[in-house]
């Protein structure tokens, strides 16, 4: 066996690691390290700058530059001799990849992979840029003289190194601040819209039809919790308390697509899997917030709506729910008060109607969508005959 391949397949301190990217650099004649302490000690010890290296498991240029270099005894030699070597999965490790994509960026006015950084032992970059090909040729520099350039000025001109890595460090920070309170800004501003187009009567945003856009009202808690802005809390509580009230939310399971009311009350009956998913999230952040413990019940109901009816027997999920049946939209979610009493029984059909708005009249074309708008929703009394009415609903039209 040649001694060449005997070094080509050393193993490095990648070997442990679980990331695939990582993986694929284990045998490389390079030592990298993982990002870790160990690197960085080990650099100021020896008082070498640090060779980052961030890329991810499917990119076509990363695979280039580790054939081309990082298999190169030649190139692995330099990179051993003169430097601390870490290579970073992107996808392991966003966090990482985008402060240095900044600083790439910020050098070079474009990015991507494979990053290349070069910086101190501190963690301040002073070179960056991102694919370079092992020898220098039209007019680019090659990994090769690049790593010789960068030991030179180490050894020689650290001054003018550190310089620019405390400019890159400034400037990056400036950006940031500056960043911050631009967003800021646009943070307030979106606000400030919301609160103009806020419904304080009925709850939600803008006229009929009402979406329940569980996205904005999630935006708004996180801007209670940045701000401390009331206002913006109250805005999303209502509407989530007014949705789970009206007839939106389907009380027998689920919520709905829309409402075509400012009250919540006559929803397009239509339900999608998506607007299901996001109201839990919305409603459990509600819960974490307020510790209103209605919002987890609200969470929990609409869970297990979508595994008892959006939920296919091999673990799959469906997407929609029709609005129509026998051609009708929302006939299958419609009763009558004596439709009720038959189910339940005179006594607990009269209570079970009265509680949720189920009348001779009608609340929608002369029939009925159960609701809570006039109602204490915390009321737990009919858990039993919700369950008696949902197994009848389920099959009246079957």
């Amino acid at each position: 066996m040649h001694t060449t391949c005997e070094v080509r397949y050393m193993q490095n301190h990648l070997k442990d690691q679980t990331s695939p990217y990582l993986l694929q650099h284990a045998d490389n004649p390079v030592d990298w390290y993982p990002w870790c302490e160990e690197a960085f000690e080990r650099a100021k010890e020896e008082d070498k700058p640090i060779f980052l290296s961030i890329g991810y498991s499917t990119c076509h240029w990363c695979h280039v530059m580790a054939h081309e270099s990082f298999e190169d005894e030649k190139i692995a030699e330099l990179l051993n001799k003169y430097f601390i070597a870490i290579k970073v999965d992107k996808e392991e490790r966003p966090d990482i990849d985008s402060i240095y994509m900044a600083v790439c960026q910020a050098f070079t006015g474009s990015g991507g992979w494979p990053t290349t950084i070069f910086m101190t032992p501190e963690q301040k970059p002073f070179f960056a840029g991102t694919y370079f090909s092992k020898t220098s040729g039209y007019g680019r520099i090659g990994f090769t003289d690049l790593l010789l350039e960068i030991h030179s000025k180490w050894e020689n001109e650290r001054e003018e190194l550190l310089k620019s890595a405390d400019e890159i460090v400034f400037h990056m920070k400036r950006k940031s601040k500056s960043e911050q309170e631009a967003d800021e800004r646009i943070l307030q501003k979106a606000v400030e819209m919301y609160k103009k187009s806020y419904d304080e009567a009925y709850g939600g945003f803008g006229d009929a039809p009402k979406f329940p856009s569980p996205h904005n009202l999630w935006f708004l808690m996180d801007d209670y919790e940045k701000t401390g802005e009331k206002e913006a809390l109250q805005m999303a509580e209502k509407t989530l308390m007014q949705m789970h009230r009206g007839g939106l939310f389907d009380h027998i399971g689920g919520f709905s697509r829309y409402s075509t009311d400012r009250y919540f009350l006559a929803p397009h009956f239509e339900k999608m899997l998506y607007d299901n998913a996001l109201l839990i999230l919305a409603y459990c952040r509600a819960y974490e917030i307020t510790k209103n413990p209605l919002y987890r019940k609200i969470a929990e109901r609409t869970a297990e709506f979508i595994l008892r009816e959006m939920t296919s027997e091999d673990g799959g999920f469906y997407s929609a729910q029709d609005a129509d049946s026998d051609g009708v939209e929302g006939k299958y979610y419609l009763f009558e008060p004596e439709e009720i009493k038959k189910i339940l029984g005179e006594v607990e059909g009269c209570a079970f109607n009265q509680y949720y708005d189920i009348t001779e009249a009608g609340n929608f074309e002369g029939k009925n969508i159960p609701n809570l708008l006039q109602s204490d929703p915390t009321d737990e009394r009919f858990g039993e005959s919700l369950a008696k009415v949902y197994q009848y609903r389920k099959n009246r039209y079957s």
